[in-house]
């Protein structure tokens, strides 16, 4: 008889053997979407490959960005550096030693010109990983797409716009939280008649789980800041049928296959029921349609190579938990921001899973699994006991002002550390299996000399540029900010005047005040 206890990551027991399970009566593409959002799902249409990439200045990124077409990717993401995403130009002191650093540099319209150079935005999808400036890229896009003659109404893509993980996980939010979320409503109102294809927000798990969380945590915290999203936009007075359409999710892939692939399943079930209890009858506004990207801190320094064996197991448990697109991880994250070879690996994992391996024959392979299906239902409960302790606490934002939401990720990381470090649980070549040398010598390097190179460009572009329309944007704008229409016409119309994302930020930072 097997004595021996086994959990998943979240601590859900797996029981020696499952045979029995509830009769599969669900259908792909019907509600409440276990299956599948789509009736055929990769049979019709494959994941969107979409590899996250920029560093340095946005010439540098673009070089990438054409590269990474090249080799056959469908979609493009955008990293932006720190000072970029926390409102500060490259030449502000606050943004000394981080500029194009985890991303690309991006101080103006100049710069979004310069990034996207040679690529027609109307025929890519672009998701741009921005949270308190994202009105502000967004409008950058936005005003490039215009320069480019695109038809607005066909422009697609994402904007991350999630500020409730920032305060809870990651920390890259300027404006209180209260500030913030009228800031998130006002680019939905936008968005929904000017660029109605674009994704106004991908609420993100993947930060949470990448600061410590378990799976059901994830699954959870990201379910719940999704309801205060949708309460938030309700009391704005919008439709529900028109603006969930718009709503889009992003999570985190790690190691353990089958409890990633229960948790996607659950996500779909329970975000159909969510939005169906707030009144959308639509079954797109039901829809939980999400990106994934591979676990990032699932990546080892030691031993660097394993880690394509590692982001392959998540891409495949990716697929097979139906997800709408996919960023797989370069082998050498741990050290380095991806070098070429790292980065053509990663998308040569996705290829080869799409066109080989066969997974995408059917839809859903692995439903009726008595593993599978008993694990979605555990999963989904474990998550819905978090819900309801946050709904009953008034809500994510309440949980995240209470510190709840912080904390429970913070005994979940340390539980796992603990972990680590007594060896009863077996990372290969950290604490088991390990070597002295681990072989890999090529890592990429970003020149301090790039601020240099955007604050000559930030000198040009405000000897340049009309100072007086500039002035006038952004007093127009503080106006607006006061009052309680939206900001966001009035943003677009200063970034066409070559204003700074720093000094629109500011203008917002006058009014809304700094949390």
């Amino acid at each position: 008889m097997d004595k021996q206890k086994i959990t998943t990551t979240s601590g859900i027991e797996i029981k020696p053997l499952y045979d029995t399970v509830k009769p599969a009566v669900e259908t792909p593409g019907e509600f409440p979407f276990t299956r599948g959002i789509q009736k055929d799902m990769y049979r019709g249409r494959l994941w969107t490959m979409r590899q996250y990439a920029g560093f340095s200045t946005a010439e540098a990124s673009n070089e990438r960005y054409h590269y990474l077409l090249k080799q056959g990717t469908t979609g493009l993401s955008v990293a932006f550096d720190l000072p970029t995403q926390i409102g500060y130009d490259s030449d502000d002191e606050m943004a000394e030693g981080e500029v194009g650093k985890v991303g690309v540099a991006i101080d103006s319209l100049k710069d979004m010109e310069l990034l996207f150079d040679g690529i027609e935005l109307q025929k890519i999808t672009t998701s741009m990983t921005i949270n308190a400036t994202a009105g502000i890229l967004l409008a950058m896009y936005i005003a490039l797409a215009k320069k480019q003659g695109a038809d607005l109404k066909q422009i697609s893509g994402t904007i991350q716009n999630d500020i409730l993980k920032e305060y809870a996980a990651r920390g890259t939010y300027i404006y209180p939280p209260k500030q913030s979320m009228r800031f998130i409503t006002d680019i939905f109102e936008f968005c929904s008649k000017e660029v109605p294809k674009w994704n106004t927000i991908s609420i993100s798990g993947y930060h949470i789980r990448e600061a410590g969380s378990t799976a059901v945590q994830e699954l959870a915290f990201t379910l719940a800041n999704g309801k205060a999203y949708l309460h938030a936009a309700l009391e704005k007075g919008l439709d529900i049928n028109v603006f969930a359409k718009r709503l889009s999710f992003f999570f985190n892939c790690h190691n353990n296959f089958f409890e990633e692939i229960a948790k996607f399943r659950a996500a779909r079930r329970m975000w159909a029921h969510i939005t169906k209890s707030l009144g959308a009858t639509e079954p797109k506004a039901q829809m939980l349609r999400f990106h994934t990207q591979t676990g990032g801190s699932t990546l080892t320094a030691q031993q660097p190579l394993n880690n394509v064996i590692r982001v392959t197991n998540q891409a495949m448990a990716a697929v097979l938990g139906g997800t709408q697109s996919l960023h797989t991880n370069g082998y050498d994250e741990a050290l380095t921001l991806p070098t070429e070879a790292a980065a053509k690996i990663a998308l040569r994992t996705q290829q080869i899973i799409a066109f080989e391996s066969g997974v995408t024959d059917t839809v859903d392979p692995l439903a009726g699994s008595y593993f599978v299906e008993s694990l979605t239902d555990e999963i989904e409960a474990a998550a819905q006991l978090y819900i309801d302790k946050i709904d009953a606490m008034g809500g994510a934002v309440n949980a995240i002002e209470n510190g709840y939401i912080q904390n429970e990720i913070a005994s979940a990381a340390y539980q796992y550390q603990l972990e680590i470090e007594s060896g009863s649980r077996i990372s290969v070549g950290v604490n088991k299996f390990t070597q002295e040398k681990e072989g890999i010598t090529e890592v990429m390097r970003i020149d301090e000399s790039i601020r240099t190179i955007q604050t000559d460009k930030l000198n040009k572009l405000k000897q340049e540029r009309d100072q007086l329309a500039v002035n006038q944007a952004l007093s127009n704008l503080k106006i607006a900010a006061e009052g309680t229409g939206n900001i966001m016409p009035f943003i677009v119309i200063a970034v066409e005047c070559y204003a700074t994302l720093g000094e629109i930020s500011n203008a917002l930072r006058e009014v809304f005040g700094e949390y």
